[in-house]
């Protein structure tokens, strides 16, 4: 019998036995292309590539250590985020839409599905300091502190949802704390930051924004960090602190320390267009432009750096920093990222050089504790097969 050569959403999530935002998600990464038919507004989707992915992960046992891990391969189902290339979206809520006017703290609500308000307790006490930790960068500080912490929470042993996700929230505000350099208190964590920064006016509302935008983003490596972890049934502290040391690296959110060193050289110069052309002449790596789940753009980006321009018109530096962005969007196609925007939000507020980092991991301990309760309600514990390459015996 003929096999027909596309299919509706349903038949292929059918035949993938996925949900629908599952294959939606694939789809977004690349795995599963997509057409319109004429005149048609219901999306089909190719039937070759459907069934490549169902043998690709179907394999019998004898060859499963070759499902590599690779970057956009299926690993996960999770009703946290879904990313279409267009969209980001936080369990069917537009990011964007919550970038507008949600704290925080209502995302966590909305993402941690819990029965009672998570961030109700008083705030936690920080931990007093070594000696030495004063000299160290903030995250490692922050990362020196969590183990103290968590041996001093003895209700961080109650693994109850609420129980979870309350020992999350304590935890959050303790990281805010600690970057922010200030004592943690229960005004929402972006006034936090505000205030421990100087920040007034529109800038307070940016940097709600900014860290609502980075709550979570599917199942990145800090996150997909978070979860393994998590399935060993170990402590959230411990969960959480296996995901700053992922954010850490350049390629995740380290990115913003790499755009930053980057960022004031072409706008200083006489034409930023100019100099980032002579950049991209020398074949040099652009960061901060460009991401493979946003290929017309980054919409967190896109939001933030409307946002900045209507809040300082006049901002001659911004403005210059907007042309960079068209101009690599237009020279490279490689439209500005999310890390752009951080570092060139921290640069109009004049805050510490820790502060897109800091906007990006108190943001995106959010979504951790999605993924740590979504997987501790699963039951499962993560354990990947290996493909040996090595000598054989005999």
């Amino acid at each position: 019998m003929h096999q027909p050569l596309t299919l509706s959403a349903k038949e292929a999530a059918a035949e993938l036995g996925v949900s629908l935002p599952t294959l939606y998600a694939y789809v977004s990464r690349g795995l599963i292309r997509s057409e319109a038919p004429a005149g048609g507004r219901t999306r089909l989707y190719r039937a070759d590539d459907v069934r490549a992915l169902v043998t690709r992960r179907d394999r019998p046992a004898d060859m499963a250590g070759e499902r590599a891990l690779d970057w956009g391969a299926p690993v996960l189902e999770s009703a946290i985020t879904l990313i279409t290339g267009d969209g980001l979206y936080y369990r069917g809520r537009d990011a964007v839409v919550l970038a507008a006017g949600a704290t925080l703290e209502t995302v966590a609500a909305l993402l941690w599905e819990v029965a009672e308000a998570p961030f109700t307790e008083p705030p936690p006490v920080l931990p007093s300091p070594e000696a030495g930790l004063a000299a160290l960068d903030p995250l490692d500080r922050l990362l020196a502190l969590l183990p103290t912490a968590a041996a001093g929470d003895l209700r961080s042993m109650n693994r109850t949802p609420l129980g979870l996700a309350r020992t999350g929230a304590r935890i959050l505000r303790m990281m805010a704390g600690v970057l922010a350099q200030a004592r943690p208190s229960q005004q929402p964590l972006h006034r936090q930051l505000a205030d421990a920064w100087g920040v007034t006016g529109e800038g307070v509302d940016l940097i709600r924004g900014a860290m609502v935008l980075c709550a979570d983003h599917e199942l990145n490596a800090s996150a997909f960090t978070v979860r393994c972890v998590a399935s060993t049934g170990a402590n959230p502290y411990a969960a959480l602190s296996a995901g700053i040391g992922a954010l850490r690296g350049p390629r995740h959110g380290g990115m913003t320390a790499r755009v930053a060193a980057l960022l004031p050289g072409l706008l200083t110069g006489p034409d930023p267009v100019q100099s980032l052309s002579a950049f991209l002449a020398r074949g040099e790596e652009l960061p901060g432009f460009g991401h493979p789940l946003y290929p017309r753009g980054d919409v967190r980006a896109a939001w933030l750096l409307r946002r900045m321009a209507a809040a300082w018109p006049q901002d001659d530096r911004l403005h210059r920093a907007l042309a960079l962005a068209k101009a690599a969007t237009d020279l490279a196609g490689s439209p500005p990222t999310i890390d752009f925007a951080l570092v060139l939000l921290a640069d109009r507020l004049g805050l510490p050089a820790h502060a897109p980092i800091t906007l990006f991991t108190v943001g995106r301990s959010v979504g951790w504790v999605a993924h740590l309760l979504e997987q501790v309600r699963s039951g499962m514990l993560i354990r990947p097969r290996a493909r040996y390459t090595g000598l054989r015996p005999g």
